[in-house]
């Protein structure tokens, strides 16, 4: 659980370096990353403005990993598993597998909720990437970059690395909305042997961003991805034309 106190918490600090892969020089460069605005006494001590310097270094980092990694790769390509990448989704998916949130140091009122509110660990690995960079410089922020964001590159480069996005969009849709999705056709083009089709997911009466994909199949859950991005308030990952 988050701790609402930062005294005493030179134990906690150095758990939390062995956890994220990373000593600091500096050890109060990692406590002013794990302090949210709300465990803070003024916001210039909290993690709002590594965040802000951490996200940059992040979006940098990561194009300049997928330009070396992929010289074959178009520019929507790039982009697209750019997205998927960086985005907030995966930032607080990356601190909770990491348990990040045990580290925490927020404000009492915020510690009464039992689970740590994904935007807050999003922000979180944002914040430790600024901090690594104070810290250590760009080659030091590279590397943490690398172990913590290499594997997501890899899957989203994979395509859908296992990841069923129909299944995690009628998850949302029914916790959100109590409604079931459903998938549209709208289009379809090239030769029978090699057609592609748009798809795009429907919530209701609300239709959500389309997606192509090289067989109705793929195209159904690069929709669901859009339409997952866009509920979330993300980048879309798949561009409708």
């Amino acid at each position: 659980m988050p701790r609402t106190t930062p005294h005493d918490d030179t134990e906690a600090l150095a758990e939390c370096q062995v956890v994220i892969g990373y000593r600091f020089r500096d050890p109060d460069l990692l406590r002013e990353a794990l302090t949210h605005a709300s465990g803070a006494n003024h916001r210039l001590v909290s993690n709002e403005r590594m965040e802000f310097l951490g996200d940059a270094i992040l979006g940098a980092i990561v194009c300049d990993m997928l330009y070396r990694r992929f010289p074959d790769y178009l520019e929507g390509d790039l982009t697209r598993i750019k997205s998927v990448v960086v985005s907030r989704r995966t930032c607080a998916k990356i601190s909770q597998e990491l348990g990040i949130d045990d580290f925490l140091i927020i404000g009492k009122g915020m510690g009464s909720h039992d689970q740590t509110p994904a935007s807050m660990m999003a922000d979180v690995f944002e914040s430790l990437i600024g901090a690594v960079y104070l810290d250590g410089g760009m080659e030091a922020a590279r590397r943490f970059i690398e172990r913590h964001i290499g594997p997501e590159i890899d899957t989203a480069a994979e395509g859908q690395g296992g990841v069923n996005h129909k299944s995690h969009l009628q998850q949302v849709s029914q916790r959100q909305f109590g409604e079931t999705p459903s998938y549209l056709l709208l289009d379809e083009k090239g030769p029978d042997h090699s057609k592609c089709f748009k798809m795009a997911a429907r919530i209701g009466t609300r239709c959500y961003a389309p997606a192509w994909g090289r067989n109705k199949k793929d195209a159904e859950q690069h929709a669901a991805l859009n339409a997952l991005c866009q509920i979330a308030g993300e980048p879309l990952p798949y561009e409708s034309d």
